[in-house]
């Protein structure tokens, strides 16, 4: 990497942020025996229900490996099945009560281990930060991310 130019600093500092941040939801998958993807999962369906194939999709995988992830999810009742209340033949997944409280849990264990990164930047800076994070992973205007219900 050239240190003169700014795209290859860029795309380094970009990558040592995931790297930090990877890490912080590693540790955390470990810590409730939670694959990564499982991780994501519970932080998808937070504050939405979704299909399994728009789960798949999202997540870049087919749609017997999501199924298969879901199964395991609700087998440990963190996930459930429900008929989506627009379209009676489709089924949403959604988090059961004890899969909205890890995912508030995990929430905080996140935040606590990110937080002493956050604080380097002063309030005006850490604004600007998830502007641009937001223009850099196209989330919709309304600040919306994932996939969507339907």
């Amino acid at each position: 990497m050239s240190s003169e130019d700014p795209v290859d600093a860029l795309l380094d500092a970009l990558v040592r942020t995931t790297f930090e941040v990877t890490g912080v939801l590693t540790r955390l998958a470990a810590t409730h025996d939670l694959s990564l993807t499982q991780v994501r999962v519970l932080g998808i369906l937070r504050d939405r229900r979704a299909r399994v194939t728009d789960l798949a999709a999202y997540l870049g995988l087919d749609k017997s490996t999501m199924s298969g992830l879901i199964d395991r999810a609700e087998r440990r009742g963190l996930l459930a099945r429900d008929r989506n209340p627009h379209d009676g033949r489709a089924v949403d997944v959604v988090l059961t009560p004890a899969g909205h409280a890890l995912t508030r849990t995990a929430f905080l264990d996140v935040r606590d281990a990110l937080t002493p990164t956050l604080d380097r930047l002063p309030g005006p800076q850490q604004a600007q930060l998830l502007d641009l994070l937001g223009t850099l992973l196209g989330d919709a205007p309304d600040g919306s991310d994932g996939p969507r219900p339907t």
